[in-house]
């Protein structure tokens, strides 16, 4: 018989019901520390103060109207956004994916209203991951996602992450522009050289292409910088985003500039509860904190504390780690003899939470909120872990 819920998810027998900061509580009461969050959204952990107050001050006025009216919160929201990045406009969703369709959308319409239709397809990347919905899981390209869904939705030509001759080969009289996640998260945590970010937008600028980046998943503080692509010193023309802005309430955007935008006008794009009163509110709530003086700048040394914990793990256990990978707060492990199920599953016995991803690794994306103690505490509990599932290769006692 079919579970009330559909079983589309592979649920680990865990059922929280409180959390503070980077800790999480089990319904019977266990403790466990969390370097999930949610897979980076509780970007300021959980029960932020400041975010809890903005919530409930703004639940006591008003939830939704809809967009037929505007929304002062989804303004302001859109104005700190607009200072703070390359971005002029942007539209507002409930989600990562729905932004994603948007940045799909946007830089189709752009050519359509330059008067090119035929420019419609995207080049994507080979291990990326943009979303669940028919276009977002086409241009991820995994098969595994795709399977069992019917003839993939056209217009995206996946090539190798980082291979620009094969970028270069692939652009044609109907592409559109360039589709990459500066930081591949469920792909592996491969970071996109800041090289291979300036060559793909010195390409857009040559074949007259938009360059759209995907930071659902880095964006929003996690680097240690606003948006991971800062630190290249090259802007896109769309950029998705999500997560991590709305502090764990659903909230997404779409951000563009003014020219990559100028073909969506009214009636070409919507959503029901996109940006509402409430998810805005949040999200302004999140932007209060992460744009305080000296955030950044501490996340990006609680990540390199976190990172040169992991480097000494890694000489701890030479054959079970064969790399560290990614930036900031949006690290992983690349395990080599074990498996990174096996080690999560011991990490869980550990009363530790972290998030697989592809190419056999574990992945860290804890609240940007961590201390140093904090990161001590994960380290050893890391250590422990990789102990166990080492031991259980070789059938020794943990």
């Amino acid at each position: 018989m079919v579970t009330a819920i559909l079983p589309t998810y592979a649920r680990a027998e865990l059922a929280f019901e409180r959390g503070e900061g980077a800790r999480v509580y089990t319904v019977d009461g266990e403790e466990f520390l969390d370097f999930s969050a949610g897979i980076a959204v509780n970007s300021l952990g959980h029960a932020h103060p400041h975010l809890v107050a903005a919530l409930n001050e703004q639940a006591g006025k008003l939830w939704h109207t809809s967009n037929a009216y505007r929304i002062p919160q989804q303004e302001r929201l859109a104005e700190r956004l607009r200072e703070a990045t390359f971005a002029d406009t942007m539209f507002f969703t409930n989600s990562g994916t729905e932004a994603i369709e948007c940045a799909v959308k946007m830089a189709r319409r752009y050519h359509f209203s330059k008067g090119a239709p035929e420019r419609f397809r995207l080049i994507t990347f080979e291990g990326a991951f943009h979303g669940r919905t028919l276009a977002a899981i086409a241009a991820g390209g995994q098969a595994k996602y795709l399977e069992g869904f019917g003839p993939a939705t056209q217009g995206f030509d996946q090539v190798p992450f980082g291979d620009l001759d094969a970028v270069r080969k692939a652009i044609g009289p109907e592409t559109a522009g360039i589709l990459i996640e500066p930081i591949q998260g469920e792909g592996g945590l491969r970071v996109a050289p800041p090289q291979l970010l300036r060559d793909l937008r010195a390409l857009c600028d040559e074949h007259g292409l938009l360059l759209i980046f995907d930071e659902i998943q880095c964006g929003v503080a996690r680097t240690g910088h606003l948006f991971a692509h800062e630190a290249s010193g090259v802007t896109p023309d769309i950029m998705a985003i999500a997560k991590g802005i709305g502090g764990g309430f659903p909230i997404g955007a779409c951000l563009a500039t003014e020219e990559a935008g100028s073909g969506m006008v009214a009636g070409t794009h919507g959503s029901t509860f996109g940006g509402n009163p409430l998810a805005c509110a949040v999200g302004n709530a999140v932007l209060d904190v992460v744009l305080e003086d000296g955030f950044l700048e501490r996340v990006q040394n609680i990540g390199l504390r976190l990172r040169q914990g992991l480097a000494e793990l890694q000489d701890a256990h030479p054959g079970a780690i064969a790399e560290i990978r990614g930036d900031g707060l949006m690290l992983g492990i690349r395990c080599n003899s074990v498996e990174n199920r096996a080690v999560l599953a011991a990490l869980r016995d550990e009363r530790m939470l972290a998030v697989a991803a592809g190419d056999n690794v574990v992945r860290l994306l804890p609240p940007l909120v961590i201390d140093e103690n904090d990161v001590a505490d994960a380290l050893a509990r890391l250590d422990r872990a990789f102990t166990v599932a080492e031991s259980a290769l070789t059938g020794d006692a943990a």
